[in-house]
């Protein structure tokens, strides 16, 4: 029986995606649940496993193409056996290889493009410049990463198309920039106090939660407080309306080699230390194989971006819109402060909270900072919920 290989069903907000790599070539034989290729969109990368076990009989649609919700891409037979001959050897008739063009050829050379494979366009299929650019330009969209490959020798520059994720995330900042009145407020926190708490039940802790005690829950505590006593920094805008959410979904943004993604903790305020630690472990573990689901990226009423497990010591972190605020977190470093007319050496975190003007006063704003600076000096009133 003939199965159609379809498109899974996109999120509303995605409205096409690119086939990235078939791992399954016509012929060969396929097991139920087995991924047949990666598909990417502008926020994750999708696996398509086989809803049956059969072979794969015939491809569409090929690496580099794009396709949109349930299109057909693929047709399996779930009755037939695989035909080893096929699968090793493609059913293309020989040919003499067509000539190219120096220009071409020497573009060819420069992005390590194969001209025996491309369909000349030119006069008695001679392969030309613009169908060399055509090549690499395909072959660049099916990559997954942006990373270039090292280029030796003179001055020599790099074309790469920006993929999917990276096209997104540019839509999304400059949306961001364009359409709210973002301005940034900062704050300094002492973290000695959740350092020593953290050193004292690390151990127990996870002998007992079965993960480790990060300190991205106690920021995340923090900020729950934070969001109880101001709950207009939880809101979003649509139009002239503001929307109060009465939950808390927290998205924490995770960088991968595909770009920045920011997954939601959905109903953090009913999570425990270790719940947090544990969806936000599984999160980076996915990210970075590009397992994030598209279910997962959705919604959020505020977002933490923690620039310091890269170093950073200062930022202005970009709304994530429709939220109208976002907190920064940096590196925590040991630094001189004035403490009780003294000065000693403190481990200090700069904060950072940049909020939509429209509908965050300044006030709300700076006291909100000062809340979460409040929660990580005192740390028992987070856990005592005070």
């Amino acid at each position: 029986m003939q199965v159609e290989v379809k498109v899974p069903q996109l999120s509303e907000s995605v409205s096409e995606a690119t086939l990235v790599t078939w791992h399954k070539q016509p012929g060969e034989a396929v097991a139920e649940g087995e991924n047949l290729i990666d598909i990417e969109t502008d926020k994750v990368i999708l696996e398509l496993p086989a809803v049956k076990s059969g072979v794969l009989t015939k491809v569409l649609k090929q690496n580099g193409d794009k396709v949109t919700s349930n299109e057909v891409i693929a047709l399996l037979d779930t009755d037939a056996k695989p035909d080893v001959t096929s699968a090793v050897q493609p059913d293309v008739k020989t040919k003499e290889p067509a000539a190219v063009m120096p220009a071409a050829q020497k573009i060819a050379a420069e992005n390590k493009i194969d001209t025996a494979a491309i369909n000349g366009s030119g006069r008695d299929g001679r392969v030309i410049k613009e169908d060399v650019l055509t090549a690499v330009q395909k072959q660049a969209a099916v990559m997954v990463t942006e990373v270039p490959q090292p280029i030796e020798g003179g001055r020599v520059e790099q074309r790469v198309p920006m993929t999917r994720i990276r096209q997104r995330i540019a839509e999304r900042l400059l949306q961001s920039q364009q359409n709210a009145a973002i301005l940034t407020t900062f704050n300094e926190v002492n973290m000695l106090p959740v350092i020593e708490l953290r050193n004292h039940y690390r151990d127990a802790f996870e002998k007992k939660h079965g993960v480790k005690l990060g300190f991205m829950s106690f920021f995340i505590k923090a900020t729950l407080l934070a969001l109880h006593k101001f709950p207009v920094v939880n809101a979003s805008v649509d139009g002239t309306d503001i929307i109060y959410h009465g939950y808390y979904d927290i998205g924490v943004a995770i960088g991968s080699e595909r770009g920045l993604v920011v997954p939601i903790i959905r109903d953090a305020d009913k999570l425990s230390l270790a719940d947090i630690e544990r969806q936000i472990m599984d999160f980076g573990t996915r990210a970075k194989d590009g397992k994030i689901t598209l279910e997962e990226l959705h919604g959020g009423t505020f977002s933490i971006s923690n620039g310091g497990v890269f170093g950073s010591m200062l930022s202005t972190p970009i709304i994530n819109p429709p939220q109208c605020a976002i907190l920064g977190i940096h590196a925590t470093k040991d630094r001189p402060v004035a403490e009780n007319g003294q000065v000693v050496i403190r481990p200090m975190n700069y904060l950072a909270l940049s909020y939509d003007h429209r509908i965050v006063d300044g006030r709300d704003a700076v006291l909100f900072l000062a809340t979460i600076k409040e929660a990580l000096e005192y740390p028992g009133r987070v856990l005592l919920d005070l």
